[in-house]
């Protein structure tokens, strides 16, 4: 194991609904990354709710990102993203604020954890208008999509490249009340 990060989906934001609402997109987020959902009409929510596991595994030289809309400096590598655009076509649930709100909690746990498992990363756009609770205010990570916006949406990406010379895994386990990231080789 390279390195494990963990934060608590139950203290994502101090109002219960907005908590809620940030809780369930970064699990949708998790369920499209791992193929568990392709479209809305597959969401079941007790099934996203439930305590399991969801996995990455990025070949050396291949990079993950949160959508397709990346910086020339990573057009033409292999790109494997989260599969959704965090909007209501795709399912995710509106805080009040925005469709989409808390995938930027995800993208900088992901952050997090990959610059401490010696991982090539790089967050154009970083969080430091807001706190990310149990996040280090230096690994905030700002996630954007907005079909059209190209480059608007690849400044406010998360890019991490698998610089190992083995495939590196992200293994995430949710338990009902806490997120953990594992990157292992």
């Amino acid at each position: 194991m390279l390195t494990e990060k963990s934060f608590s989906l139950q203290k994502r934001y101090g109002d219960k609904f907005v908590n809620d609402v940030f809780k369930d997109n970064i699990l949708l987020t998790l369920a499209y990354m791992d193929g568990k959902v392709t479209k809305a009409a597959d969401i079941n929510w007790e099934a996203i709710e439930k305590s399991q596991e969801f996995k990455l595994t990025l070949k050396p030289g291949e990079v993950f990102t949160f959508h397709e809309d990346v910086l020339p400096s990573y057009q033409g590598k292999t790109i494997k993203s989260t599969n959704a655009h965090f909007n209501a076509q795709d399912g995710f649930k509106f805080s009040g604020l925005y469709f989409g709100d808390g995938v930027c909690h995800l993208a900088s746990l992901i952050y997090w954890a990959a610059i401490d498992a010696g991982l090539e990363a790089q967050r154009p756009a970083s969080h430091d208008f807001m706190p990310i609770a149990e996040v280090p205010k230096e690994y905030g990570v700002s996630i954007y999509y907005m079909p059209g916006s190209r480059d608007a949406n690849a400044h406010q990406n998360l890019y991490v490249t698998n610089n190992k010379d083995k495939d590196i895994r992200f293994v995430f386990n949710y338990d009902g009340d806490n997120l953990k990231v594992q990157i292992t080789e």
